[in-house]
């Protein structure tokens, strides 16, 4: 029998018929037949993985079909300019920090950022001073930040450039506009990873997006929540003087044999919105609301909204993405368990934490998927899906001190020594509780004691924590 794993496991999956709540948005095809746009691209998209032949265009210099296309997307975000991205939004976070930042620049990052700004900031040597999240109490996740803290780090430290989440994996966005308008008052940059909110502003039931709310650049992924292939990317740009340098590195990030079936979704997932997203929407959250009613007798689980989330929405002035599904389990039951049960009825979650499911739902999920996520809700075997672990409450402590910047990390003598040894010494990996996926001690940053201690307490309750490798943790060899 030949041996194509991939393929046999890619088919193996697709004939299981799951409902697909996970990323990308285009639901397995299900999107990229809009009979509206006039075009069936899942007809075509095979045909379409072409080169740069006559007629084509060219992604790195684009006068033809691209250059309408690019154009198409900055009127609807209403950018100064705005780009196609082949490389996901992980090159449009390293494009925002090589065309914004130094060497040696001061950033201003929150401490709950994807791990491709880490890589960026250690890539383009930066000096990174990090902002605190805030836990929700009800939801045991990262919410938001220390509003006051960050002025206080604005009015000290000569920040050049902010890098936020907009919104974060559960659909949660900070107060952004109140951030941009504190550090447009100090000329820093506000670079944004909006890679969940690429359909933000599309109607009044979502969210602003964040190139409408004013920061210099936006990275959006396009394939988490519109019909786009999976690594397709938006960049936007609204600070005009940063054009010239996004231009280039947008060139050394990128590929230089685009594919045109990523460019073709693109351009696909744009008309969508354009054409289609305000009524789209409305309707997805219809049916939410429908599926919020439809399992309301259910006291287990409940779906994250306005109300659940009251307190932290009016302490914080959040914003939440109603298109989003987010289950919470009541106390006693698990995130990771249930999310499994889901799977096992043939719908696929997005992820899971230890008390929450997330689902990325979107227009092109069908009434049969809403019905069989209501059904395994409802018949639910509550033994099922209890918890293991010992309840844990998360502690924000303060952040450690930094000793040498994460770049100098990767030039020195590094050596695993056991947890316990590792006091005094200067930490080479990010230690990363998960969940919350809260960086606890980063690369550079001083081990102390209390840290070992909360780090053994954690393994003890049996928290999964990146970093850390049966005991081991890893060490810059020359201690503080």
């Amino acid at each position: 029998m030949e041996k194509i794993p991939l393929v046999k496991g890619l088919k193996k999956y697709i004939e299981e018929y799951n409902s697909p709540f996970s990323m990308p948005g285009h639901k397995q095809g299900r999107g990229f037949n809009i009979p509206s746009l006039g075009v069936d691209l899942e007809e075509i998209i095979l045909k379409a993985d072409l080169t740069e032949v006559d007629g084509l265009d060219n992604l790195h210099k684009p006068e033809g079909i691209i250059k309408e296309s690019l154009e198409e997307l900055r009127n609807l975000y209403k950018s100064e300019k705005s780009y196609f991205l082949v490389n996901g939004s992980t090159s449009g976070n390293l494009i925002m920090i090589f065309s914004s930042l130094n060497e040696g620049d001061k950033v201003l990052v929150e401490r709950n950022c994807h791990r491709s700004i880490f890589n960026g900031i250690i890539m383009r040597k930066l000096r990174p001073i990090y902002l605190k999240n805030k836990m929700s109490s009800k939801m045991n996740v990262p919410i938001s930040f220390d509003i006051k803290q960050l002025e206080d780090i604005i009015n000290k430290e000569n920040i050049k450039a902010i890098i936020l989440t907009y919104p974060n994996y559960y659909g949660i966005g900070c107060d952004l506009k109140r951030v941009i308008n504190l550090c447009r008052e100090r000329n820093i940059k506000i670079l944004i990873d909006s890679a969940h909110g690429a359909h933000f502003g599309i109607n009044k039931n979502l969210p602003k997006n964040a190139v409408e709310l004013g920061a210099d650049m936006v990275v959006m992924s396009a394939h988490k929540t519109l019909p786009s292939l999976t690594q397709t990317a938006f960049l936007h740009i609204n600070n005009k003087e940063l054009i010239e340098k996004a231009d280039f590195f947008v060139g050394v990030f990128s590929s230089t044999s685009p594919s045109y079936m990523f460019m073709a979704s693109m351009d696909y997932g744009r008309a969508f919105l354009q054409y289609e997203g305000k009524s789209a929407y409305d309707k997805l959250i219809q049916r939410i609301d429908k599926l919020k009613d439809d399992i309301s007798d259910k006291d287990y689980i409940k779906i994250i909204d306005e109300d659940f989330l009251n307190e932290d929405i009016k302490e914080n002035n959040l914003s939440l993405d109603k298109s989003r599904i987010v289950f919470n389990l009541k106390k006693g039951f698990s995130g990771h368990k249930f999310l499994d049960y889901l799977r096992e009825n043939r719908i696929q979650a997005e992820m899971s934490d230890d008390c929450n499911v997330v689902l990325i739902p979107t227009v092109f999920n069908t009434e049969e998927d809403f019905k069989r996520l209501t059904g395994a809700i409802k018949n639910c075997d509550l033994n099922y899906i209890k918890s293991d672990s010992k309840e844990l409450e998360y502690l924000l402590y303060d952040i450690p001190k930094t000793i040498i910047e994460p770049y100098k990390v990767m030039d020195s003598e590094k050596k695993d020594v056991l947890i316990e040894e590792a006091c005094g010494f200067i930490c080479a990996d990010n230690i990363v509780p998960y969940p919350p996926g809260v960086p606890f001690i980063m690369m550079g940053e001083q081990i102390e004691k209390r840290h070992i201690e909360v780090i053994n307490n954690l393994i003890k309750m049996g928290v999964t924590i990146l970093g850390i490798n049966n005991n081991y943790i890893k060490i810059v060899e020359e201690q503080v």
